[in-house]
């Protein structure tokens, strides 16, 4: 046994709380230091595109950063990149909701962030982060206090962006279905996700699993009938 451990020892040992913070996940100033020199790059590349007199990245900062990413602002990488922030004005970044993603994409420069956006799309078309992802597109096109709806042109240019790549022949038959019908005028958040559970359980285009006495909402039973008048 070595002579530390012997009970016969008279070597003093060192108090508990001396010997337990060599262990202790204290940062030390080096670590510390990096950390606030990533965050202030992070602040200057946000200042980059802020409106001075606002202090936030506005609609016209957001153009200057897709300029600079080499993205059309329409691209959906940078709705995904607002869901990351938790954006909750459309057009609108905090120095805070910036902080939040660039943080977690370890991206501190433009070059970063560029590359950053295509694992960025990678984590949000994982299944359980998408039913999320779509249904923050829904509510961060809710411009208005105590908006609820969304017009049809919206929700048809906003399915194509966030469905069109995946669910394709239903994207574009629910549009065509919604641009020739007169009932309604806008959608809201339950006939949104109706959608999207539709495409996802619904066999399409025969439609043979859909059952008009399941809980769907009215417009997609319209949609159902519709479709059948169109295959028959």
């Amino acid at each position: 046994m070595p002579r530390s451990a012997s009970k016969t020892s008279k070597k003093r040992t060192q108090p508990d709380s001396v010997t337990s913070s060599a262990t202790d996940p204290v940062p030390s100033a080096s670590s510390k230091k990096k950390s606030c020199k990533e965050m202030d790059a992070t602040d200057q590349l946000f200042y980059k595109y802020a409106n001075t007199s606002s202090g936030v990245i506005d609609p016209e900062g957001i153009e200057k950063l897709c300029s600079s990413l080499k993205v059309p602002h329409t691209d959906i990488r940078i709705l995904m990149l607002a869901w990351r922030m938790k954006a909750a004005r459309q057009g609108y970044f905090t120095k805070a909701e910036w902080r939040i993603a660039l943080t977690a994409l370890k991206a501190d420069t433009i070059n970063k962030l560029k590359k950053a956006l295509p694992e960025l799309e990678k984590e949000v078309r994982k299944p359980l982060n998408f039913r999320d992802f779509y249904a923050y597109a829904f509510k961060y096109c809710l411009t208005e206090e105590r908006q609820r709806i969304l017009e049809i042109e919206t929700i048809c240019k906003l399915l194509d962006m966030v469905l069109g790549s995946t669910f394709r022949a239903q994207v574009d038959y629910f549009v065509n279905y919604l641009n020739n019908q007169k009932e309604y005028k806008a959608i809201d958040m339950d006939q949104w996700m109706g959608f999207y559970r539709f495409c996802n359980e619904i066999s399409f285009p025969d439609m043979i699993n859909y059952n008009l006495e399941h809980s769907w909402p009215c417009i997609l039973d319209n949609f159902f009938e519709w479709m059948r008048s169109k295959q028959a």
